[in-house]
């Protein structure tokens, strides 16, 4: 499809498949397709670990300090900054809290907080990040009814940063608010829940109308096939193809 694309993992992905597989792979790809991919660190919360992936290769990172108080944020995401700068690795930062719950991150829906559009002016402007990931009512996993965005607060961040902005938990939106949310600023737009649940649900299927499989060669590819065709539609529903 012609899309630039951003592979990014939370700690515990790189814990499972190990940063120096996971960037080997990503430059090979990358190399052979000769095709723009990067591999962003998601949901980062300790300098020291962003440090030795950033030593293993990865430019691009999030540092999550959402959960602290406002200066204790700005802080922690200026010291990140002050470090990945030197070796010209972006940095995203948080502001305001999604609920729900993405591997071994879990916010209860009453801790859920907005992004105030002032604060996200003083937050960029005293942290220097690159890209900042924004709330304005999605949450991470599954929705149990469909949200509603505050596409109003976007429009008033957009109007008072000066950096790309950042939509996480995208994960079953419809595509009218994606391209909405787009049109009003967001740069970035994070989907996992979807593509984990089009390989497990394929897999499961296989495995179920072929109980005696034991080949994961041949298992994986409906898996592999469910969850390129989410990507498909991820692209297209960003207005990415065909961007390169």
């Amino acid at each position: 499809m012609r899309s630039p694309l951003i592979v990014a993992g939370t700690p515990g992905t790189f814990s499972y498949a190990g940063v120096g597989n996971i960037v080997a792979i990503a430059a090979e790809l990358a190399k052979s397709w000769n095709h723009p991919l990067a591999v962003h660190l998601d949901h980062h919360e300790k300098l020291a670990d962003i440090k030795m992936k950033v030593a293993a290769g990865v430019r691009s990172v999030m540092i999550d300090g959402s959960h602290f108080p406002f200066a204790d944020n700005i802080a922690l995401v200026k010291s990140v900054v002050d470090y990945c700068h030197r070796y010209d690795v972006s940095v995203e930062a948080e502001l305001g809290r999604l609920g729900g719950q993405e591997d071994d991150l879990i916010v209860d829906g009453k801790d859920a907080l907005y992004t105030h559009p002032e604060q996200a002016r003083e937050f960029v402007e005293k942290t220097g990040i690159d890209s900042l990931a924004i709330a304005i009512g999605t949450a991470h996993g599954l929705y149990a009814a469909e949200p509603k965005l505050d596409f109003e607060r976007l429009t008033e961040i957009r109007q008072r940063v000066d950096v790309p902005l950042v939509l996480h938990g995208a994960s079953g939106l419809p595509t009218r608010d994606i391209t909405r949310a787009i049109s009003l600023g967001i740069c970035k737009v994070n989907v996992a829940t979807e593509l984990k649940i089009a390989f497990s649900g394929a897999l499961k299927n296989y495995l179920t109308q072929h109980a005696e499989a034991s080949d994961p060669r041949h298992y994986m590819i409906p898996a592999k096939a469910a969850m390129k065709e989410v990507v498909r539609k991820v692209i297209a529903d960003c207005g990415c193809e065909g961007k390169l």
